[in-house]
């Protein structure tokens, strides 16, 4: 993610200097830092999330084609080539060089 910072953000942005202490600090922390009680969050992986949500009752509502061409025209064309958006099923996958950073889906009742 500071690979990601380094080549859209200059250092000397005072909005990065935010970004960097207030969102990517603060996880950085609780992955290093923080054991038991103390750890804030455990990152998972969306497929984890996904065997989840189906065991609650859940199905996934299937992603909106004509919106996810929209997503794409507008990476394409506002924001750096090495972010990426992808699908894996029912899940929207955001990621920078290949690594997936963001899994985004909907679910309804079974």
């Amino acid at each position: 993610m500071y690979d990601m910072l380094d080549t859209t953000i200059p250092r000397e942005e005072p909005a990065r200097l935010i970004i960097e202490n207030e969102w990517y600090g603060r996880h950085a922390t609780n992955v290093v830092a923080c054991e038991g009680l103390e750890r804030g969050s455990r990152p998972e992986l969306y497929k984890q999330w996904q065997f989840r949500n189906i065991r609650a009752g859940f199905k996934p509502f299937p992603l909106d084609q004509e919106l996810m061409q929209k997503f794409r025209h507008k990476l394409k064309t506002y924001y750096h080539k090495d972010f990426v958006i992808d699908e894996d099923g029912d899940w929207m996958l955001q990621g920078w060089k290949g690594r997936i950073l963001y899994a985004s889906s909907c679910w309804v009742p079974a």
